[in-house]
């Protein structure tokens, strides 16, 4: 028995794995499907975003569903419907038809991150528990990296289509692993779900990742550009944003109200009060939030800078990239050893300051003739912080929650991870592009030319850069130069939001529940479990 648990967690890992990757494999792809398909520039921000916005809107359903009807059973719907959704994405012949799969791609993967989670709060105990997330955590770190590597290689050498296509063998490979190696785990209560709790939690989350994903695209403040939907669009002057943040802040209010109300009185809610009780699930979602606010933000400059300012291939990209998975799994070799030694929570600290680590000298050493080894060390010892602090940050988080909550706690965290991470790159994006604005036109001060050059290299986030060399290699080199200041600009940013995670773990004990009286005797206890 304790065999196959370790034989299901690689499957777990593996679907890990897939939502990870296709959170990433799609933007090296989307060159090669706007020359197939001829997708709108609208289009292309629906297919890279529209995934990202369900997937953060439905965590915390998914979570409570997977407590109440069964974890494994709930993963593997999610499995299900991503693979599917996978298939009506590689056959997509028009951007309408991509959007919607990616749509439901979401779903797909809002069933599949908590219900991970959870089997893994459930299924291990002591120090295998924090080796598991260990695993769990660096499948999620190096599979960010080498989405972009795999996604160069499949469209290159083969079509655009696959990029989705891997999806569904690798879906049909999990299923047959998770029936025969991963036990089914539910809740003991038979609670009902509050399913207008989770429709107003929907509402809540949706609203403010479209407000962080879209901010830089309509406008913080004023519209930059009207959104467009069919035939209408938007009419006033005020961006939508605001009134996206508002309806999501009132949500969460109503939310929250709701739910403490509901509670008293006995009655069913999404997500149970008294779980912020726990000290550290509380302080941990803050910490965890923080943290990612700082850890996958980089990720949006790198490849910018390495392809337009470097003049790096999609592939090369990737493989320079696999440095930070390389990183990450090393990481995961190491948890054992360093928990047994220090904690937890000792080894979230490691990592946080590794990744910091990494982040100021790859700020230090990004010029536009870096050689591609100093790149790929920094990324390493980057990537080795994410794999610890990520697993382990984890671990800390759902440490004193009763297994019974698993899929909820594991759905309010992802949660956080979630808005942390939009949050993160919607923050390093504007440092990255207004600090390129600012560098270049500082560059080319004076010359006849400034205003066309910066806003062609700012809108295209570089890509105009050999356009720009035929007219003037002066302008080009001043380009490359101010991409390298931003980029490196936007690793100092993220290492500053990871300083702000390192000091919120100071919130952080050793994970005693503080009031264990909130939390009622039969949601205490083990799982109801069976083998199937």
């Amino acid at each position: 028995m304790k065999r196959e648990r370790w034989v299901g967690l690689v499957f777990i890992s593996i679907a890990v794995a897939l939502i990870i990757v296709d959170s990433t494999i799609v933007n090296v792809a989307i060159p090669a499907i706007i020359d197939d398909i001829g997708v709108t520039s609208t289009e292309v921000q629906w297919i890279q975003e529209s995934y990202t916005l369900v997937f953060a809107a439905f965590l915390l359903l998914f979570g409570a569903l997977a407590d109440r009807y069964g974890r494994r059973l709930v993963m593997l719907l999610g499995i299900a419907v991503f693979a599917a959704s996978s298939i009506a994405a590689a056959l997509a012949d028009s951007g309408t038809a991509l959007i919607l799969a990616r749509l439901v791609q979401g779903l797909g993967g809002a069933a599949i991150l908590p219900t991970t989670l959870s089997l893994i709060n459930a299924n291990f105990q002591g120090r295998e528990r924090g080796i598991a997330f260990a695993v769990w955590g660096s499948t999620i770190g190096g599979m960010a990296a080498v989405g972009p590597l795999l996604g160069g290689w499949l469209t290159t050498d083969f079509s655009w289509r696959w990029a989705f296509g891997i999806n569904i063998p690798l879906g049909i490979l999990i299923i047959i692993g998770v029936l025969l190696f991963v036990p089914e785990s539910r809740a003991e209560h038979d609670r009902p779900i509050d399913w207008a709790g989770a429709a107003i939690s929907v509402v809540a989350a949706g609203s403010i990742v479209f407000g962080l994903i879209e901010g830089r695209t309509y406008g913080w403040w004023t519209v930059e550009e009207a959104p467009v939907i069919g035939g209408w669009e938007w009419p006033w002057e005020l961006s939508p944003i605001p009134f996206a943040f508002a309806l999501g802040l009132v949500f969460v209010a109503i939310f929250v109200l709701r739910a403490r109300s509901r509670h008293r009185a006995g009655k069913p809610v999404l997500l149970t009060p008294e779980l912020f009780g726990i000290r550290s699930f509380r302080n941990g979602n803050v910490a965890a939030a923080i943290v990612s606010l700082g850890e996958f933000g980089i990720i949006l400059a790198l490849p910018l800078w390495l392809q337009n300012a470097l003049g790096y291939t999609a592939l090369q990209t990737g493989w320079i990239l696999v440095a930070l998975a390389g990183g990450s799994f090393v990481a995961s070799g190491l948890a054992s050893a360093l928990i047994s030694r220090f904690s937890a929570l000792a080894t979230v600290r490691m990592g946080i300051a590794a990744e910091i680590a990494g982040l100021v000298a790859l700020g230090l050493v990004i010029s536009v003739d870096t050689p591609w080894w100093a790149i790929a060390g920094s990324l390493a010892v980057y990537g080795f912080g994410v794999g610890l602090a990520t697993a382990q940050l984890t671990n800390v988080v759902l440490a004193d929650v009763p297994v019974a909550r698993s899929g909820e706690a594991s759905g309010t965290q992802s949660t956080a991870r979630q808005l942390g991470a939009a949050l993160g790159v919607a923050v390093l994006g504007t440092v990255l592009f207004s600090s390129l604005e600012l560098d270049l036109q500082q560059r080319l001060d004076g010359s006849p030319y400034a205003d066309e050059a910066v806003a062609a290299v700012v809108d295209s986030a570089g890509a105009a850069i050999p356009a720009i060399e035929a007219q003037s290699a002066e302008a080009a080199d001043a380009a490359r130069a101010s991409l390298s200041t931003a980029t490196a600009y936007s690793a100092y940013a993220a290492a500053g939001f990871l300083s702000l995670g390192l000091v919120s773990t100071l919130g952080l004990s050793s994970g005693r529940r503080e009031r264990d009286d909130e939390v009622p005797a039969e949601e205490q206890g083990a799982p109801a479990t069976t083998a199937d």
